[in-house]
């Protein structure tokens, strides 16, 4: 009994750490997920400095995450670990469209293939509000821009033919953008028809005094 009890401390002693460092992660990964949606909001507005300072505190805090889990695969792989991860990515994907920078790539964000993938399509569906912003402000050639690139996005995004298990659950959120790519698609259309007959009106006018 005694060699039993020694035996139990020990597992007493590891259950303890990983339910710490769950909880550290779980209270962390929160933080992250805010952190990315306050500076997803900031570039909505335009505020890039303020979108780029929270996301400066947003990669330490990602990296912090993964210290604590990183003795602990199955956390690391946990759903609140890996969301958190693909907040950041959406952030910083966002943050790149909206203003037409190079997309970071998965090894400089420092995070796995999936939450990568799907980060970044989340961000393409993001592109909506943006140009349907830009709609908005009459710019025209930037929401082109910005649905070209959403396009861009989805054609990559679904030669991904994996299950689930792999890809993170990837194909559902695929089919999710194309549903706003359509919709996008159909509101710049509309945007760009009435402009044309706009001008078209006010080219009639000039001409007949």
């Amino acid at each position: 009994m005694e060699q039993l009890e020694a035996v139990a401390e020990r597992i007493k002693a590891s259950f303890e750490a990983r339910n710490e460092a769950r909880n550290e992660a779980l209270r962390r990964s929160r933080e992250l997920i805010r952190l990315c949606a306050t500076a997803i909001r900031a570039s909505h507005r335009d505020e890039w400095e303020a979108a780029r300072d929270l996301l400066a505190q947003a990669d330490a805090l990602a990296e912090r995450v993964q210290e604590i889990v990183a003795p602990y695969p199955d956390l690391l792989s946990a759903g609140y670990t890996q969301d958190a991860l693909k907040e950041l990515v959406e952030a910083h994907a966002t943050l790149a469209l909206a203003q037409g920078a190079p997309l970071p790539e998965p090894e400089s964000l420092r995070v796995p293939y999936p939450a990568y993938l799907n980060g970044l399509c989340e961000a393409a569906s993001e592109m909506r509000r943006r140009c349907l912003d830009e709609l908005r402000r009459w710019h025209t050639a930037e929401a082109e821009r910005l649905l070209g690139a959403m396009d861009d996005i989805y054609d990559l995004l679904v030669t991904f033919d994996f299950p689930d298990a792999i890809t993170g659950g990837l194909r559902r959120r695929v089919d999710q953008l194309r549903s706003v790519l359509e919709r996008t698609r159909g509101d710049l259309t509309n945007s760009l028809r009435q402009d044309r007959l706009i001008r078209a009106l006010q080219e009639f006018e000039e001409r007949c005094p």
